[in-house]
């Protein structure tokens, strides 16, 4: 599984970023949890708003740093 955040590197970013780390280690995934800051990269996964949720290559949510419950729904949905 890989699981990108979109972004910047902006406070929601870094939120986003730190809550599905937290995910991974308490579904004990072991995921691939990337940043991806560079604008280019973003705007070529269709991404206008940030930060992003990106699972495998699928966008989950963008805009907005959802919480814990929803980011395991996204991401046990790729599972």
């Amino acid at each position: 599984m890989e699981i990108k955040i979109l972004g910047t590197g902006c406070a929601k970013c870094n939120e986003l970023y730190k809550r599905v780390s937290e995910i991974n280690s308490e579904l004990n995934l072991g995921a691939e949890v990337k940043k991806v800051e560079d604008l280019r990269d973003i705007l070529a996964a269709g991404v206008m708003n940030t930060p992003a949720l990106v699972v495998n290559g699928k966008v989950k949510a963008s805009g907005k740093v959802p919480n814990k419950k929803a980011l395991k729904k996204y991401i046990e949905q790729e599972l």
